[in-house]
């Protein structure tokens, strides 16, 4: 499958698939900056000040255990918003959302964000197509940590990443990705030599590269396919 890509002009999704005079007006408000790794977006249980459309950037969303045990529950990149709290009128979630590629994403306040969904047009129903497609990826996600290989959920969670940078090459570390997948370091180490060793990917330096995109979805579980599959039917 190739990656999908925004209409470049506005680099986010959801904000491409907004009529030319809805995102003119939400233009106006938005700024662009810079989110490096590991940036902590939302704090659990704090108030969100400020809404996100990532560009070439990509958060996590994570729940973190009572003895300190982190996990991913869901990845949002330039398919996305972070800040679906204000959308939803709850303002705050029990989450941490950071930035795991660093990159750019559109950003505006979460006043003037409300403004523009409560103004009608075409950005409230996307934000609640986008809010399914989200709760589907949370809880398959859910279901591949629970069923599914440590190869395969590594394949899916790197197409998913691939899916939302603009190169084939990231940043990333494997001890941030077993933080990411739940997993020991060591697990992860192995998880990645079997798929460097099919020819899927280049590991060196802090640095994944993907060199058969192809042979990496086929060494994924079904899970990618799905999830990327209900994007594009909510989505387009």
């Amino acid at each position: 499958m190739a990656k999908p890509r925004p209409a470049a002009e506005r680099g986010n999704r959801l904000l491409a698939a907004l009529p030319a005079l809805e995102y003119a007006r939400l233009k106006k408000s938005l700024e662009i900056v810079r989110l490096e790794r590991r940036k902590v977006l939302h704090e659990p249980g704090t108030p969100m000040g400020r809404v996100y459309f990532p560009r070439t950037a990509v958060a996590s969303m994570v729940t973190t255990m009572e003895d300190g045990s982190t996990v991913e529950v869901a990845t949002i990149g330039n398919e996305g918003i972070v800040g679906l709290p204000v959308f939803l009128g709850t303002e705050t979630m029990p989450m941490e959302v950071s930035i795991q590629i660093d990159g750019e994403a559109a950003c505006l306040s979460a006043s003037a964000f409300k403004e523009a969904a409560r103004n009608g047009g075409a950005l409230r129903p996307l934000l609640e197509r986008y809010t399914q497609a989200l709760l589907f990826q949370i809880a398959q996600s859910g279901a591949c940590n629970r069923l599914h290989p440590v190869d395969q959920r590594c394949a899916r969670w790197l197409l998913l990443s691939h899916d939302r940078v603009p190169g084939d090459a990231f940043a990333l570390t494997q001890e941030f990705l077993s933080q990411m997948l739940g997993v020991r370091r060591a697990t992860v180490t192995a998880a990645a030599s079997i798929l460097q060793r099919a020819g899927c990917i280049r590991y060196r330096r802090g640095v994944i590269e993907i060199t058969d995109r192809p042979g990496l979805e086929r060494a994924s579980c079904e899970c990618y396919r799905v999830i990327r599959d209900e994007y594009e039917r909510l989505i387009r």
